[in-house]
């Protein structure tokens, strides 16, 4: 019998990540707030739920990709929330990004109504995304994380079991916060040698051929050279993840300095309008900051 799955978010990472799961063949139901984001779904064979409740009714599965945790309680609670339709002795997956403790306290409240509950957020951009190429960050239950292993790689393709309730959104904090780093360190770079009078594809040919090869610079490559950010993953999302890292990091006791400095730049970000753009904006407050008049 094939596993019937609820989808809630459809985002720039939910919507792809929803046809994934359709083109794998499960029988999928969706709702998102904004009702139009679903209509590429019910093209590709979904059922558009009216509610978070419809969306969970008779599924063995609802999968949750959300902003945070307050549109994660939303879309669980109320009467017609996730909870009202979902029937005991299933499977909640949530893929958005959280703080640990978050995804542990869900975990311990979803368990008290006999539904388990896996933390699997992904590590990975739009492009991954629509390519069915994620890697899948998942915590909770190892003998349930194997059973949903193959929903799991509908979508990425790997999943990397991190450890129990909790470990796999701190391996998100992990991931998240070292990227949010490079790209800033990217964009310092690039901004030196501009004022240096290079070129800045004289520079990514340069960073590209050595040590300092990596995907995600020649992700960026394009920004750069371009002047456009476009997101992928945007801006205003990373400043919300990196204040979940902070307050991770402070729950932990681990110093990230790094990570304190890297929250400011992109708060300023966010305060000079670059919300929606790609996190790769960043490199926009370092030119301002080269040219403070």
């Amino acid at each position: 019998m094939t596993m019937k799955v609820g989808f809630i978010g459809l985002g720039i990472m939910g919507q792809p990540m929803a046809k994934n799961v359709v083109k794998k063949g499960y029988s999928l139901s969706v709702f998102n707030r904004t009702a139009e984001k679903a209509l590429p779904l019910k093209e590709a064979g979904a059922v558009v739920a009216s509610s978070p409740k419809e969306a969970a009714k008779g599924a063995d599965v609802v999968i949750l990709m959300l902003t945070g945790p307050d549109a994660v309680d939303q879309v669980l609670d109320g009467p017609q929330g996730v909870l009202a339709g979902l029937d005991a002795g299933k499977t909640v997956i949530n893929m958005s990004t959280v703080p640990p403790s978050y995804s542990r306290q869900l975990s311990e409240r979803l368990k008290s109504r006999s539904i388990a509950a896996i933390d699997a957020p992904v590590y990975g951009s739009k492009k991954p995304a629509e390519d069915g190429a994620l890697v899948i960050l998942a915590g909770g239950s190892q003998a349930k994380v194997k059973e949903m292993e193959p929903l799991l790689l509908s979508m990425g393709k790997k999943v990397i079991y991190c450890g129990e309730a909790g470990q796999g959104t701190s391996m998100k904090m992990v991931v998240n916060l070292l990227l949010s780093i490079m790209a800033t360190g990217l964009a310092e770079a690039v901004n030196l040698g501009q004022k240096c009078g290079l070129a800045t594809e004289t520079m990514m040919e340069t960073i590209l051929s050595g040590p300092t090869q990596c995907p995600l610079f020649e992700f960026k490559k394009p920004m750069l050279l371009s002047d456009t950010y476009g997101a992928q993953f945007a801006l205003k999302n990373m400043t919300k993840d990196l204040r979940f890292i902070l307050q991770t990091a402070d729950e932990a006791g681990a110093a990230v300095p790094a990570g304190h400095v890297v929250f400011q730049l992109y708060r300023a970000a966010v305060g000079r309008g670059l919300s929606d753009m790609d996190y790769a904006a960043v490199k926009k407050v370092v030119e301002v900051m080269s040219d403070p008049s």
